[in-house]
């Protein structure tokens, strides 16, 4: 049996499996295949009808016609499994990305459109950045979220495009702040705003530099019942005050975030910094349970994708 046969054949049983369970659980966007194949190595993710394919910078060395080969046969072998047209795989080469790099243009277009999770629903764009608009690796702790926000004041700290604020609103909480630096993920937040008929006046989105943005919320006064950080491993932005170094920087972070947090509430604090360790003062000042085991979902077979614990005051 060749080697793309076996890929091939994975793919197949994997799909033969997932297809249903997604159904089940109620969702459009899933991982079908995450480098189960040393030979092969992709993430493949499902959104809706299209095909998101993530190919990772091992460093082998092949000869260019020989590589387009190899590729071409990758992508014949997703369409075949899926049925889905040529239009609709979507490729893309990844090397490990450092900082705002991984929301970077790739210089494509793409085409805007809708999956639906768990009775929500967003924008997702599978071209024109790296990332797709819709971490999958966070499916678990947006339910979490999701279930836990009635009544409640939430707070969304390095939003991206406000996933965990549509589960929250929707969910019933009280109040929301969504904060991001970047516009262009603010306006997405928006647009799933709107699509999930969310109330602006209740459910703010606002533009800050996160460590500018606890200060001052600090400085007004505010509370708030349920916060999600979930920082980038490491950004350079120009827009920001300061670099973020998520290793050297979370203490500090996470400090400024338990003033705003109320009695009895909780922070959910998430990283994907491979070589991330918790600061041990972090666990003497507050009550902190890692929850990494429960927040990945079970369709991704790489179960270190992040990290995710739960921190609430003593």
């Amino acid at each position: 049996m060749s080697e793309i046969t076996a890929f091939a054949n994975r793919l197949g049983k994997n799909a033969k499996h997932l297809i249903k369970w997604a159904r089940r659980q109620n969702i459009e966007a899933w991982r079908l295949y995450d480098r189960d194949i040393p030979q092969y190595p992709f993430a493949i993710d499902i959104y809706g009808n299209h095909a998101h394919l993530q190919e990772y910078d091992t460093g082998w060395i092949m000869q260019h016609a020989e590589y387009e080969a190899w590729l071409a046969e990758v992508v014949e072998a997703v369409q075949f499994i899926t049925g889905f047209p040529a239009e609709h795989i979507h490729l893309k080469q990844r090397s490990r990305q450092r900082g705002s790099s991984q929301y970077e243009k790739t210089g494509r277009s793409g085409e805007d459109f809708i999956v639906h999770e768990n009775g929500r629903a967003f924008w997702v764009n599978l071209d024109k950045y790296l990332d797709t608009g819709l971490f999958l690796d966070h499916r678990n702790t947006r339910a979490l979220v999701g279930s836990e926000a009635q009544g409640k004041h939430f707070l969304n700290l390095f939003s991206y495009t406000g996933s965990f604020s549509v589960y929250a609103a929707t969910g019933g909480a009280t109040s929301s702040e969504t904060v991001d630096l970047s516009n262009t993920y603010l306006d997405w937040a928006r647009r799933n705003f709107e699509l999930n008929r969310i109330k602006p006046e209740q459910h703010r989105i606002i533009r800050a530099d996160v460590f500018q943005y606890l200060q001052n919320a600090a400085a007004e006064g505010k509370r708030f019942d349920l916060i999600v950080m979930d920082p980038p491993s490491f950004s350079n932005s120009k827009k920001m005050l300061d670099i973020l170094d998520i290793q050297r920087d979370h203490p500090r972070l996470i400090r400024e975030a338990m003033q705003l947090l109320e009695p009895g509430g909780t922070l959910y604090f998430s990283n994907n910094l491979r070589s991330f360790e918790l600061e041990p003062t972090v666990a003497k000042r507050h009550a902190v349970a890692e929850i990494s085991r429960q927040s990945v979902p079970e369709d991704f077979r790489n179960r270190k994708i992040h990290r995710c614990w739960t921190i609430k005051h003593r």
